[in-house]
């Protein structure tokens, strides 16, 4: 039997439930596990600030254009320029067009949502955890579909290297201090 005690991390896990101890996990749905969706990538950085200072240029979504090469026409449903709970969102990456929708939102630490288009059904996570110098951030993606399968053929780096290109960006934004007011 587990035992549960004070200090023990329940931050990870699955839809499943938690795991204890070690750095939190991702909290897939059922169906876009890694081991179960047929394209996925992670990607990781460290970045020195902590993570009240990575989560604002992660949630201002509007401004992602700005910083990281493969977002084009970010638009919120309903107006806005930040990410919230529930939020619908409307935007190009990977030369696809999405209809995403926020799924998880834990100020500063878990950002994840689901996305569709054309031939791509997509689930896209986010972890920022507190680190002595700074913030680790982690990001992971699963998807299915016919374009994500094709695509993930023909250029199997070419999602990897596009979210080092993401990651990067956050990590020069962030240290750069708060994005500009809306």
């Amino acid at each position: 039997m587990t035992r549960l005690q004070a200090g023990d991390d329940l931050s990870g896990g699955s839809a499943s439930g938690p795991t204890l101890m070690g750095p939190p996990t991702i909290r897939w749905p059922e169906r876009f596990a890694p081991d179960r969706a047929p394209v996925h990538v992670r990607n990781e950085i460290d970045v020195p600030v902590p993570p009240a200072q990575v989560w604002p240029w992660l949630v201002r979504a509007v401004l992602w254009p700005t910083w990281y090469s493969n977002a084009s026409h970010v638009r919120i449903v309903g107006g806005g320029v930040d990410l919230s709970p529930g939020t619908e969102f409307r935007w190009r990456t990977f030369s696809a067009r999405l209809r995403s929708k926020v799924e998880e939102f834990v100020p500063p630490q878990r950002l994840a949502w689901s996305a569709r288009g054309p031939g791509v059904d997509v689930y896209h996570a986010w972890l920022i955890s507190p680190t002595p110098a700074g913030s680790h951030v982690l990001t992971e993606e699963s998807q299915y579909g016919s374009l994500a399968r094709l695509d993930h053929a023909a250029r199997p780096y070419r999602m990897f290297a596009g979210h080092e290109s993401w990651l990067r960006g956050l990590k020069e934004r962030a240290m750069s201090g708060p994005p500009p007011p809306p």
